[in-house]
Formats: C-alpha cells, structure tokens, sequence
C-alpha cells in the first residue's frame, strides 16, 4: 500500500509537456510586454527633455534598424547556412538523419523542412526559416556520429518545434524592440555629450531637469535590461522547444539521453557569436551565470524534461 501511494504521489508531480508549452508561453510573452514597456518608457522620458527634434532622430534610427533586421530575417537560412558551411544532407549518406527529420515532420504536422549537415564533432543541431514552409534543420557530423535514434529524433523535434512555435519571427521582434533601445541610447547619451546637456523649453527648466535625469538613468540601465530579458525570452524558448520535442516524439528520455551526452562532450564547432543563440546548446562552454546565457542550464533541461 505505502509503495502504491508513493508511485502516486510521483506520478502526481508529473507534469503535461503542453501545460509546460503554455506556461512558456505566457512568460514569454510577459518579458516582450516589459521590453515594449522600457522602450516606451525611453522614447517617453528622451521626448520629454528634448523636445521633437530627438524623435526625428529616433524615428530614422528606428527605420534603419528596422530595416536591417527585416533583410537578415528574410535571409536567416541562406545567411546561417553559408556562415557554417553547411552542406545539404545526401538521402542515401543520411539515411538516418532523412528518417529523423520525416518522422518529426509526420508527427509534427509540418512540410518536410530541407536538411543540411555542417562539419564539427560536437553534439549540436539548429533551424531556421521564417515559417513552416520555408524552414531548414541542420546537424552536425557530431550530433549524427554520436546520437542513436532516438536521441537524434529528439533533437530534431525540438528544433522543429522551435519552427512550429515561429520562434525565428518571435525573436526577430525581440531583436528589433532591443536594438532600438540600444539606438535611442546611444543617439541621446551621445547628444548630451556633443550637446553639452542642454534640452529644450529651458523656460521650464526644474521639470526638464528631471526628465533629463529620469532619461539619462534609463539610458544607462536600459540597455542592459532589455539584453537580460532577452536572454531570458531566449531560455524560456528552448524550455518551450524541449516540450515541443515531447509532444512530437512522446519518448522524453530520447531527448534527457541526447541532453546527457551533450554535458560531457568535448567537441568543437566553429560557429560566429551571431548565429550562436540558433543551436541546440551552447556552442562554446562558458563559465557565466546562466542569467547571462541565450540557453538554460542543461541540468536544468533535464530535470523538466523528467517532470513530464
């Protein structure tokens, strides 16, 4: 009877891989909410001490930024691609890895994405794409030299989670909101050099004074804000995908095994800092609080993969 209800009692702390999709989403969505809050704040409190010539400035800012982040999204796949000389993945040499990507594919509901290897013998795999449609995975020789079956599936479950979930698009955004802070910041900071502080309506200079103060403390912290919530938007994705990759494969240990290999391996991959935050796991180990990182502890991973 007691070991009754101690099975009870663990399989009760169980948790649903779609409950653990919806709860990261909804934080995710919390922490754009609060980086759409800090731009606004920023936009508010620079227009305030300096009157309407700053948002000429902001507003070209803002379009050149926006600009440059629409071209690389709409070339995220050609851009990853090239800048890690991945090849695209031969039927027959990549059985396996075909059978992998078509069985997520059937399982996710989604068009078979293209399927690309790029060299390295470290355990890493990422995707890209601006939708469903038009979405690549791509391995590496590692992931497929050192992964059994299902420990490949769920790897690429979860990458392909991250195209069903339109994680590209949604940090895309992110991206555009945070290098806008960034801008205004630096336009202003740079303006109270060259400027010597002045803003306008001097007439009312007590009030500016303290909008000027107000702005040039958000100038400061807000950069470093926004980039902390935006790696924590990052980490809940990958939680969010690691659920995805459950719900696809219904195997969670696949995926726990793969995560388990990952922690002791020792291999390397040469990837720019740029398309880093699209792996797996991180491509290079760092010893930083995970507060500063684009992935969560794989520990961490492993333990709520084991909840579900």
């Amino acid at each position: 009877m007691a070991k009754d209800k101690k099975t009870e009692f663990k399989e009760s702390k169980k948790i649903d891989f779609r409950d653990q999709i919806g709860k990261n989403k909804v934080n995710s969505v919390i922490l754009v909410v609060v980086v759409f809050i800090v731009l606004l704040a920023i936009i508010f409190f620079i227009g305030r001490a300096f009157g309407a010539d700053i948002f000429v400035m902001l507003i070209l800012a803002t379009i050149i930024s926006i600009v440059y982040v629409l071209i690389t999204y709409f070339n995220s796949a050609k851009i990853a691609l090239a800048s890690v000389k991945a090849q695209e993945a031969d039927q027959v040499q990549h059985r396996e890895l075909y059978n992998a990507v078509e069985n997520m594919s059937i399982a996710s509901g989604m068009p078979m994405p293209k399927v690309y290897v790029m060299p390295g013998d470290q355990i890493n795999a990422f995707a890209t794409g601006k939708d469903p449609q038009n979405s690549v995975v791509c391995v590496t020789e590692g992931a497929l030299d050192k992964l059994n079956k299902q420990e490949l599936e769920g790897v690429i479950g979860h990458e392909m989670s991250h195209v069903a979930n339109y994680d590209i698009r949604f940090i895309t955004i992110v991206a555009v909101v945070v290098g806008a802070i960034s801008i205004f910041s630096q336009l202003f900071l740079r303006s109270l050099w060259f400027g010597g502080g002045r803003s306008s309506g001097d007439s009312d200079s007590g009030g500016n004074a303290i909008f000027l103060i107000v702005a040039l403390v958000l100038a400061i912290i807000a950069p470093i804000i926004v980039k902390l919530v935006q790696l924590a938007i990052s980490r809940r994705r990958e939680y969010m995908a690691d659920a995805g990759s459950v719900e696809f494969t219904r195997y969670p240990p696949g995926l726990i095994h793969a995560l388990e290999k990952i922690k002791d391996d020792d291999g390397k991959i040469n990837v720019p800092d740029a398309v880093a935050p699209m792996f797996f796991s991180d491509t290079v180990k760092r010893n930083l609080a995970e507060l500063f990182q684009t992935h969560p502890n794989i520990n961490k991973r492993i333990a709520a993969l084991e909840s579900m």
